[in-house]
């Protein structure tokens, strides 16, 4: 039997990066996986790979800012599934630019996406779950961090840790564990615009101690642990996949106004 036969697991954000890549592999480790994205037309590819596994495989085109839409999507994997084990709220997204230059428009969206998105899916999800289930947020390193160009983004990151923390308790009684998984950026398609910005920003420096950049597959490693029996004591905290950069980073002012290490 392995790790995750017999559960049910719903994956935000799915259609590539990160969230592909969990999806996938809570698939390898016996999960069924239900997974959404706007991104539809990549769906398809990345259920046929959960059901090459073995496994069954739900695959919805789907908004996660739209709080209906979500209610719909949950008690559809519910009907067809059964009972829901694993959250993992995977969707976000951000852009770089000085809190000045970000619109409240823009403001808006940063916040839909960051946290409404995962307030959205726990709302609707957590009354589908068995007791003894994981939520997983995945969230940022910039949540731990000043993050200069990023302030909307980093502070909802930070929010939905906080978020993280409170759920772990209120929802402790039912064995619901609670948790975050923090990556530093990782070169997925969704970030490469933002992983040029920061070239630009540390020019010649290496991107982690481990002189290297992080794989989606490696934040999905630890998701499934969080997932796991294994993490069965583990709830309320969070974990960075950032190849040491908390430890390493301290951000400076440079003389032209720009920011480094």
């Amino acid at each position: 039997m392995s790790l995750l036969t017999g559960k049910v697991a719903v994956v935000t954000g799915a259609a590539q990066g990160i969230g592909e890549a969990t999806a996938l592999a809570l698939a390898a480790f016996g999960a069924d996986v239900a997974i959404c994205d706007n991104q539809g037309e990549k769906l398809p590819a990345v259920r046929s790979a959960i059901e090459a596994l073995g496994v069954r495989g739900h695959a919805t085109e789907l908004d996660v800012r739209d709080e209906a839409g979500v209610s719909e999507w949950l008690a559809s994997v519910h009907r067809d599934m059964g009972d829901i084990d694993i959250i993992v709220n995977n969707a976000g997204g951000g852009f770089h630019a000085l809190y000045e230059e970000v619109s409240p428009k823009g403001e808006g969206v940063l916040i839909a996406e960051n946290f409404g998105t995962v307030s959205n899916c726990v709302r609707h999800g957590v009354p589908l779950m068995n007791d003894g289930g994981a939520i997983i947020n995945v969230t940022s390193v910039e949540a731990y961090h000043a993050a200069p160009g990023f302030a909307i983004y980093s502070a909802m990151k930070a929010a939905v840790e906080q978020f993280t923390k409170t759920l772990s308790m209120e929802l402790g009684h039912r064995g619901i564990r609670v948790n975050c998984v923090a990556p530093d950026m990782m070169p997925t398609p969704g970030d490469e615009e933002l992983q040029a910005d920061s070239s630009a920003l540390m020019p010649g420096l290496h991107p982690t101690p481990l002189r290297r950049m992080g794989d989606a597959s490696e934040c999905a490693a630890v998701i499934v642990f969080l997932a796991s029996d294994m993490a069965s004591f583990v709830t309320g905290t969070s974990i960075p996949v950032d190849g040491g950069t908390i430890a390493a980073a301290s951000w400076k002012v440079r003389d032209d106004g720009t920011f480094g290490l």
